[in-house]
């Protein structure tokens, strides 16, 4: 044998675990009460870059766990939202019946956003997968309520009455519903505010749904009236001489 190769005597593994067929060892832990994995990863970021950087050649440093599946839940989200995007301006598009009021709607989604970031500030909860599901089920609330107000607006125009009232009295009607719709939504995801799971989620939706809401009832009357160029009647001027004729909406 000695003729043939080198003996010798060692120690070695009697099972060796592979992760895409790369010999791999596996370090685990829990995170204590209260805590998400996400921000301890954000915690020990720095030391595991530069324990990432003393590795010699042909080894790596790779997040699994919960951290690995929520990448995985929001790469399969992603795919599919530009379907879902096209579904729902198809949907809108087919309810308001122009593309400037789809445009209208549309810009009043990102007003949520405010609330979201105040929100989770606040409370100190990450933006991880559950927090975009919060998200995008509030983005689809935030476009009901335009929705809603620009069709009672154009409903008090088809009626005759002039534009500029129209988006007064029209506001002020469906002001009611969409603040108890909102406070409905809100108070229906306070139970699970306090999960370290869902707790994500429930803030974003309260956060950004109080400030989108209380914006929406100012910032898309006023974008309405910009948009169209509405002028008041004659009746509000001050200043002005002769009466100019009102505009008309198509």
């Amino acid at each position: 044998m000695t003729q043939l190769a080198t003996l010798s005597y060692s120690l070695e593994p009697p099972l060796i675990w592979r992760r895409q067929r790369l010999p791999t060892v596996t370090v685990q832990a829990d995170v204590v009460p209260g805590m998400e994995a996400t921000t301890v990863v954000k915690q020990l970021d720095k030391s595991i870059a530069e324990f990432r950087a003393k590795l010699p050649a042909g080894y790596a440093v790779v997040l699994g766990g919960v951290i690995e599946d929520s990448a995985k839940a929001q790469a399969s989200i992603f795919v599919v939202f530009p379907l879902m995007l096209f579904l729902m301006a198809t949907i809108l598009m087919v309810q308001l019946k122009s593309f400037q009021r789809l445009f209208l709607v549309l810009l009043t989604a990102p007003l949520a956003m405010i609330g979201v970031a105040g929100a989770l500030l606040f409370s100190g909860a990450p933006m991880g997968f559950v927090a975009i599901l919060g998200v995008i089920s509030l983005i689809g609330m935030v476009i009901r309520n335009s929705v809603i107000l620009i069709a009672q607006i154009d409903q008090h125009i088809e009626e005759g009455e002039h534009p500029w009232a129209a988006v007064i009295s029209a506001t002020e009607h469906r002001l009611r519903p969409i603040l108890l719709t909102a406070a409905a939504a809100i108070l229906g995801v306070i139970p699970i505010a306090p999960t370290v799971f869902w707790g994500p989620m429930a803030y974003a939706v309260m956060g950004g749904l109080v400030v989108a809401t209380l914006l929406t009832l100012v910032f898309l009357p006023a974008l309405y009236v910009t948009w169209f160029r509405i002028a008041p009647p004659a009746s509000e001027r001050t200043g002005h001489g002769a009466a100019e004729p009102a505009l008309a909406i198509a």
